[in-house]
């Protein structure tokens, strides 16, 4: 290489990193279209926003390497923070964090994820919206395979699966028992093959979270989400899976689900099936 290459290279590698459409320009050439869409290479549309919404409740350990993760996927977006009433100093760390890409939002009383969720979604105005929990359980660097049936025309939701085929943390056999069972019974309620109802990561076009009136304040959000989402009719809203990672905590590093949730969550299965 000839020294007079070297800010022809910067001035490529620069390009490519400011512009998704040229960057998939130039591995769609190396690497071809089938390798690409495998990967979660694709082009987004004009204009494109992600909005993600970060419940967050006493993760003054992790939430600012949690958010400059988001920040780092390449995707244009909007994150949204609403801290359910922290009092471990979080609040403080995330006022030093609110920026116009960053809206952070305070509950004045601690309300539970699926409020703290309802917040946040009613701030979003992105074209999809995906959920992200505020620990480092689950990895921002995913987001782009998770949209992609979304951006390509084949869903209208996405759940992230921690059952079907990724790398994952080995831990609690209850917790993994209780997970497939309260799936089994919310499949047998709304007629779906999900593997993880439970799981963090689902993903919307904005206009699904427009037509749910949704009502739990605690973990009940996610049976009732997914019921609520089967019953869509004329037309159905299409679901997709997409195998995801995860790296689950301990109970001493900060992990919050407990028996008192499962139980919560049979209820809402049947609930939030049975009537609204």
């Amino acid at each position: 290489m000839q020294p007079s290459d070297g800010p022809k290279v910067d001035d490529f590698l620069q390009v490519l990193a400011g512009s998704s459409a040229e960057r998939f320009k130039f591995l769609h050439g190396v690497l071809g279209i089938s390798a690409c869409r495998q990967l979660g290479i694709y082009p987004l549309p004009e204009g494109f926003k992600l909005s993600v919404v970060i419940p967050v409740y006493n993760e003054k350990q992790w939430v600012r390497e949690l958010v400059r993760r988001v920040r780092d996927v390449p995707i244009p977006k909007e994150i949204i923070l609403v801290d359910d009433c922290s009092t471990d100093g979080t609040r403080e760390i995330l006022r030093e964090m609110a920026s116009d890409e960053i809206r952070v939002f305070f509950q004045e009383h601690n309300r539970g994820k699926g409020a703290a969720l309802r917040e946040g979604f009613a701030h979003a105005t992105g074209d999809v919206v995906i959920i992200q929990d505020a620990d480092l359980e689950y990895d921002p660097a995913e987001y782009p395979r998770l949209i992609q049936p979304i951006i390509e025309n084949r869903a209208d939701v996405v759940y992230g699966s921690r059952f079907i085929g990724e790398s994952h943390r080995v831990l609690y056999f209850w917790h993994y028992v209780a997970n497939r069972s309260l799936t089994s019974l919310s499949n047998f309620f709304t007629n779906l093959n999900l593997t993880d109802m439970e799981t963090c990561y689902k993903v919307f076009r904005r206009e699904v979270l427009a037509g749910l009136k949704l009502k739990s304040n605690r973990f009940g959000f996610e049976p009732e989400v997914t019921a609520k989402i089967a019953k869509k009719r004329h037309p159905a809203w299409r679901v997709y899976e997409i195998p995801i990672s995860y790296s689950g905590r301990t109970y001493e590093e900060g992990k919050k689900i407990g028996l008192k949730d499962a139980f919560t969550a049979l209820y809402c299965i049947v609930r939030f099936w049975l009537m609204d």
